[in-house]
């Protein structure tokens, strides 16, 4: 695990710079309105990622990781989602394609023309997806070296790419980069994949099983509430910040949630290429138990160590992202970090809600936690200001967290 987390930390560390790299000549090349185009299309990619691959993603690597010695079951499992998703996504495809237009006046506006951009993401998409579900098989087949390599090159790919279609072709470049980049992807997880199995040998007709389908319905469930839900009551509260306190506190915040998103890549990626193959073939609470407390022993407190750094270094941080005239960020440190630390707590009790497909229960906690956390920044907005916001994430993570332990005591206690 230790050469897998130092691993992880440096396709991490890649990957944050790269992305500071990427911003800075963004910035320098397009200005802030290709900046706003750059991030509408982003955020319309990651709503197309979610539903070209109907959000299999953890079961995938779940089902794969209990069938990796029974190849007869594996390669139901790999032909029946790559059929499945290749019709998906080819679907899209011609909603793309033959709807350009609209989709370019719909995420980009209409005063801009930039209908090349999806006929390209048109015929990127199905590469795209076939390469996020061949990086779950990888995952699921614990292969978690080569999960982390394919993400160090396809971060440095992406910085390549970027770096020369922005200079070519100013914003046009960058959007293109973006709907490009994934799609080179395929070809990297391809290689890593057919390292392990004959990936082409799986995909044949009479292979594919509706029963596969039926068993990873409720992780399309448990991703959609999550990926649909989350980013209305983070709008939503985002709105009321505007609102209530002005778009400059609304920018404050979303500068401190930029800077938790990085360093929470350390914990995210090695929760879901580490510890959730191990957590799906568990056979028991003993099983379950161990896992657990190794990541509590070995995870979190290097996490706390991390954050006592950051917040103290939290003037230097604010100043290198960003300048002087976001110094107010760093009033946000405290219960942002704190809200974090029980984030990294709960997040891997939460994981085990996707090995065991414990549908119902994931639903019932997440949309009771997104309630609690939209109510409770209405009331801590209202006394403690821009604070608040961060103040109700902490208070939410708590009792998340709590809720998680009685839930899961047996595997825990």
């Amino acid at each position: 695990m230790f050469k897998i987390t130092s691993l992880n930390s440096l396709s991490i560390a890649i990957k944050i710079g790269i992305g500071l790299i990427t911003s800075k000549i963004l910035a320098l090349f397009v200005g802030p309105g290709g900046m706003a185009l750059v991030g509408n299309l982003r955020n319309f990619l990651t709503s197309l990622e979610s539903i070209s691959t109907l959000g299999f993603q953890s079961g995938i690597i779940k089902y794969v990781a209990e069938n990796q010695k029974n190849k007869e079951v594996l390669q139901k499992i790999i032909a029946t989602v790559f059929i499945s998703l290749v019709f998906i996504a080819l679907v899209l495809s011609g909603v793309l394609y033959f709807f350009a237009s609209f989709w370019n006046d719909t995420i980009l506006n209409s005063a801009f023309d930039y209908v090349l951009v999806f006929k390209i993401l048109a015929l990127a998409l199905p590469w795209y997806a076939v390469s996020v579900f061949l990086l779950a098989v990888l995952n699921g087949l614990s292969q978690f070296k080569k999960v982390i390599w394919v993400n160090i090159i396809g971060n440095t790919l992406g910085l390549l790419v970027s770096l020369f279609m922005i200079l070519q072709f100013q914003t046009l470049g960058a959007l293109l980069a973006i709907v490009i980049t994934p799609s080179l992807l395929f070809f990297v997880t391809f290689y890593f994949v057919q390292k392990e199995i004959n990936f082409l040998e799986a995909i044949k007709w009479h292979l594919y099983d509706f029963k596969v389908i039926k068993d990873l319905l409720p992780f399309s469930l448990m991703a959609i509430v999550s990926s649909v839900l989350g980013p209305m009551v983070y709008l939503a509260m985002r709105n009321s910040v505007i609102e209530k306190l002005g778009i400059d506190q609304a920018g404050f915040w979303e500068s401190m949630t930029r800077i938790s998103t990085y360093y929470m890549l350390f914990v995210s990626t090695i929760l879901s290429v580490y510890f959730l193959p191990k957590l799906a073939i568990a056979k028991d609470n003993k099983e379950t138990k161990s896992i657990f407390w190794q990541y509590y022993k070995s995870i979190l407190p290097v996490f706390i160590l991390g954050l006592i750094v950051v917040y103290f270094a939290r003037f230097f941080i604010v100043q290198l992202l960003f300048t002087k005239e976001f110094l107010p960020v760093t009033e946000l440190f405290f219960w942002q970090l704190l809200g974090d630390v029980f984030k990294v707590a709960f997040l891997i009790l939460g994981y085990q809600f996707f090995a065991k497909k414990l549908t119902k229960a994931f639903i019932i906690a997440e949309v009771s936690s997104l309630a609690l956390l939209y109510f409770s920044n209405l009331v801590f907005m209202h006394y403690f200001g821009i604070q608040g916001v961060v103040m109700a994430q902490a208070f939410d993570n708590f009792v998340y967290l709590l809720v998680l332990c009685v839930y899961f005591r047996k595997s825990l206690f």
